[in-house]
């Protein structure tokens, strides 16, 4: 309970932060009276607040939350420590159906005027999801058959490669706009989602979320094996299904407007581990959620921060992530 009341506090912090620092320096009062819907000094700063940064900071709480509940549920479900969206190839996965969107399709991520245009909305989204649920089914398939943690994670690894190779064929026949909107999108950013966008995307992520906090009892069962699980009355293959559907909608929500992002998913939930010391779902799932805002907003503020420029938030994320990981290796190792 102190721990979620703390990291509460540090979101709100964080997110009134993210609202009130950026390349362009306002002051608290217009930021307050935009908000408000008061008059401001300049209408630009109003635009700015409300249009950009309000829809950013939203972004990436939710963001945050997602892929730190996607990287809680593959690690229980495939019982791995270093399960993640980025690392088994489901962000690949994702990856690549956006790109056959904005490729293949000539779609354009910006593209929102008809909420069913081919760079639309639901054509991003849809083809996002899609991928990710494609490279979750062949990993779910696998665990059936490879028993072994390593070698599972390896497949992912090749599944990831695969995709890659692929992306990789579509990035050279498309077109020269094409590719610059797939590398601008790659690089990862909290901002690619609208005002007018935004309570799409949070209602996919509220629903996956919410999909993420029903499973926490099958998810405590999978920890302890098949076996025990079944013997508890939890019905294994209608589970895995759910941790499917929530862990592939989560996934590709998140690819799908801020790309790639890497490395949260993966570690969060062992930073929120060693601050709950425990494998209990009940407590660990809701502060994975709130660690995973928490940092989302933290890596956003470092990315906004700087005057006249905006830094890629793939260039940020490893900063937090890497070291979480290396931590983890050497301690199993010992």
């Amino acid at each position: 309970m102190k721990l979620s009341l703390s990291l509460s506090i540090c979101i709100i912090i964080l997110f009134l932060l993210n609202i009130l620092l950026g390349s362009v320096s306002i002051p608290a009062s217009d930021v307050f009276n935009a908000l408000t819907g008061q008059p401001v000094e300049k209408e630009s700063w109003r635009y700015i607040v409300v249009e950009s940064r309000l829809p950013q900071a939203v972004t990436a709480l939710l963001c945050g939350a997602s892929l730190a509940a996607a990287g809680l549920m593959l690690q229980t479900s495939f019982r791995n420590p270093l399960a993640g969206p980025s690392i088994l190839g489901i962000t690949n996965g994702a990856s690549l159906g956006v790109a056959l969107v904005l490729l293949a399709g000539g779609g354009v991520l910006g593209a929102t005027d008809s909420a069913f245009h081919l760079g639309g909305f639901f054509a991003v989204i849809c083809g996002a999801f899609i991928g990710a649920l494609l490279v979750m089914g062949i990993l779910l398939g696998a665990s059936t058959v490879i028993k072994s943690n390593i070698m599972l994670l390896i497949v992912g690894i090749m599944v990831g490669y695969l995709t890659t190779s692929v992306i990789s064929l579509l990035n050279f026949f498309a077109s020269a706009d094409n590719v610059h909107s797939y590398v601008m999108w790659g690089m990862g950013s909290f901002s690619d989602v609208s005002l007018q966008q935004l309570p799409w995307f949070s209602g996919v992520c509220v629903v996956g979320l919410t999909l993420s906090i029903l499973l926490v009892k099958p998810l405590n069962a999978l920890l302890l094996g098949d076996d025990y699980a079944r013997n508890l009355g939890i019905n294994i293959q209608q589970t895995r299904s759910l941790l499917l559907l929530a862990t592939g909608l989560l996934t590709a929500i998140v690819t799908a407007f801020c790309g790639p992002i890497a490395f949260i998913g993966l570690s969060v939930p062992h930073i929120a581990r060693m601050f709950t010391s425990s494998d209990n779902h009940k407590l660990l799932l809701p502060a994975t959620i709130l660690m995973g805002s928490v940092v989302a907003l933290v890596c956003n503020l470092i990315c906004i921060t700087p005057a006249n420029t905006v830094i890629p938030l793939n260039a940020v994320t490893p900063i937090i992530g890497a070291p979480v990981i290396l931590y983890v290796i050497i301690c199993k190792r010992r």
